[in-house]
């Protein structure tokens, strides 16, 4: 079993990101070929954890990929690692709906991998140590093998806090808000934007004790893989179908999963940039989530608009995600400026103030007209600031069970081989074939 460490916190916003991004980045400098990964359905830390390691990050999700595929995916990523680093979600045990059910606590368990838990020491000193006990003892199944005790404001305040430890202290960590990260409307900056995580580096191993970490890292337990199909070949006996993936600036919300499973079934992964690129030759194109409306007269005025509305007037399969739903539709609004989009969905974007959905998605299709079949079923994650002003005869190809949606509970506006809805989903194997499937049998009029 592969050397792993998790690192969890006690809330959202005690440090955890930035301290896992440290510690990947501290190990890398002693030469070790680190595997990182985050519990739940982000697409932020991942960014700066794929930076620091140069290697994708994967994300740890039992709701979206089940016990069995988060140990599969767990295993294949660490192929060629020495060592494994996750970063936690929220606090330890916040898992769906106030259960266990995708906690980073839950994935401990699954990989039976040891947990360093941050602590943010502001505002208390001895109290920390009860913190530190009540997270030990809530659930004995876990375990927490030390404490990187965050935002120390002086030497004094760690004395206090050393004369009743409960747990061994892995690092104390001083206060630095200089090498915060920058934050904004859904969640922290993305990593080609900052560098403040990999200059807290130099902080961490001050401040921490790596050799003990990469000790307790050891800890980890022996896993069962045999029910797994770990090298089970999926090769496509087609010849390959090219999927454009757009990637830049503002389209980078994807799960590596999903790559993955595309390729599995004979896809072929070109990456473009909507902003820069004209659209390449490729027999459909994905559109995943991230920012297209900090970059929206950019993308106005690129020729891929263009290139992508011809064609989908042609017919081409082409499936969106949140931000590239946005793009897909007539018109984009954000800060009361307008920019034109592509003009494939009958619908208007519109950047609110506030979040309009969050939360975990259970879906369904409910049609055979769209480019998936009817009643294909799969889970994923919802979270934006976005709202869709539907025409009249707007036409919704899946229905969820969980979930908000673009309206009423129905998601996946279909327009020809157009597909594009607020969901960013989690691909299962019948979800992947079906887009290979579908691309390919209208690249050759099938």
């Amino acid at each position: 079993m592969i050397p792993t460490i998790i690192i969890a916190g006690t809330h959202s916003g005690c440090g955890k990101t930035t301290i896992a991004s440290a510690l990947m980045s501290a190990l890398r400098k002693r030469g070790l070929i680190v595997q990182p990964f985050k519990v739940g359905p982000d697409f932020i830390d991942p960014s700066h954890h794929t930076a620091i390691c140069k290697r994708n990050s994967r994300n740890l999700d039992p709701y979206m990929m089940g016990e069995n595929g988060v140990k599969e995916t767990f295993a294949l990523a660490c192929e060629g690692a020495d060592i494994a680093v996750i970063e936690g979600v929220m606090g330890m045990y916040d898992g769906l709906d106030g259960e266990d059910t995708g906690s980073t606590a839950h994935v401990s368990k699954i990989l039976k991998a040891p947990v360093i838990l941050v602590i943010d020491t502001k505002g208390s000193s001895r109290s920390v140590n009860a913190v530190a006990k009540g997270f030990a003892s809530f659930d004995t199944d876990v375990n927490i093998a030390g404490i990187i005790f965050n935002n120390l404001g002086s030497n004094r305040h760690s004395e206090m806090i050393k004369s009743s430890l409960y747990l061994p202290a892995l690092g104390w960590i001083p206060h630095h808000k200089e090498k915060s990260t920058e934050s904004r409307h859904l969640g922290l900056k993305m990593a080609h934007e900052t560098s403040a995580m990999a200059e807290f580096t130099e902080i961490l191993e001050k401040n921490s004790d790596i050799d003990a970490i990469i000790e307790i890292s050891k800890q980890t337990k022996e896993n069962s893989y045999n029910d797994l199909q770990l090298k089970e070949d999926f090769s496509c006996e087609k010849e390959k179908v090219r999927i454009g993936i757009a990637f830049d600036e503002a389209f980078n919300f994807y799960y590596q999963d999903n790559f993955e499973r595309l390729k599995k079934f004979g896809a072929e992964l070109v990456f473009f940039s909507p902003i820069r690129n004209s659209l390449p030759e490729v027999d459909a194109v994905y559109f995943g989530g991230g920012y297209p409306e900090l970059h929206m007269k950019k993308l106005e005025e690129s020729n891929c608009r263009d290139d992508i509305k011809k064609a989908a007037d042609n017919g081409m399969v082409i499936y969106a995600e949140c931000g590239g739903l946005t793009y897909l539709c007539e018109k984009l609004t954000y800060e009361n400026k307008n920019s034109k989009m592509c003009g494939i969905i009958p619908a208007d974007a519109i950047k609110m103030d506030r979040f309009q959905a969050l939360g975990y998605v259970s879906a369904k299709c409910i049609t055979d007209k769209s480019i998936l079949p009817q009643n294909i079923s799969y889970k994923g994650h919802e979270f934006h600031y976005t709202k869709i002003n539907c025409g009249y005869d707007t036409k919704f190809a899946i229905k969820l069970s969980r979930g908000t949606g673009i309206e009423d509970n129905y998601d996946g506006i279909y327009v020809q081989n157009v597909l594009a809805g607020y969901t960013h989903a989690y691909f299962t194997d019948k979800f992947a074939e079906n887009f290979v499937l579908k691309a390919f049998k209208n690249k050759n009029n099938l």
